[in-house]
């Protein structure tokens, strides 16, 4: 599964890393196929070992690096947060729409892995090297959704949760979203919607599109 990576990113895909993944992340024990839950852990794993940072609480609590910041807490918290958002809206929907399916296992799988770019998105290092030469590097070179997606596909996750990743965020515009995706993106949006309703996002950090009026 990850035989094209260095040295250095092998030496840190360690059994304890999957389980501070799974501590962190307890949502996993919510997928129903054992090998989805291992490939979800994997997905984090190789991100964190990708970048410079050694758990998913030390990403920044934000939306995008410096944008719809969380007063207090870390990424865990929005992760965890729309990832239960979604399950809650996955059931309702199967329970009183009996005619709608909806692929739980995708749903919680994609909630816990919409973000599994933002190591590479928030990576200090990453930063400085793309603020240092943005016409040469980009800034940032790929968005979180690319790069997760990337990473999805990279330890074989089903097409359906690397689509979610891809395009849960705007880049979903561009497409269109199936169901488990735009179960996952609405708890995306209302996640930071309701955060800001709730008076606990930095006012000076709110993004554009959150922002009411949304026209004149």
């Amino acid at each position: 599964m990850f035989a094209r990576e260095s040295d250095a990113v092998m030496a840190r895909l360690t059994p304890a890393l999957r389980e501070q993944v799974r501590a962190e992340l307890p949502e996993v024990a919510e997928i129903r196929d054992p090998d989805l839950q291992e490939r979800v852990v994997s997905a984090w794993c190789l991100a964190l070992a990708r970048s410079s940072y050694n758990s998913i609480k030390e990403i920044p609590p934000e939306g995008n690096p410096g944008s719809m910041r969380r007063i207090r807490g870390d990424q865990t918290d929005h992760i965890r947060g729309v990832t239960r958002l979604a399950i809650v809206m996955a059931d309702e929907l199967a329970a009183s729409n009996p005619d709608l399916t909806v692929d739980r296992d995708i749903v919680v799988a994609g909630g816990l892995c919409h973000d599994v770019g933002k190591p590479w998105e928030f990576d200090p290092e990453n930063r400085k090297r793309w603020e240092g030469a943005p016409r040469a590097n980009g800034l940032p070179s790929m968005r979180h959704p690319a790069y997760g997606a990337h990473l999805c596909l990279m330890v074989g996750l089903p097409e359906a949760v690397a689509h979610i990743a891809a395009a849960h965020s705007g880049e979903g515009e561009l497409l269109v979203r199936s169901l488990e995706n735009t179960i996952v993106h609405t708890a995306d949006i209302g996640y930071w919607s309701m955060m800001l309703a709730g008076g606990v996002i930095d006012p000076g950090t709110v993004a554009g599109k959150y922002k009411r009026p949304l026209s004149l």
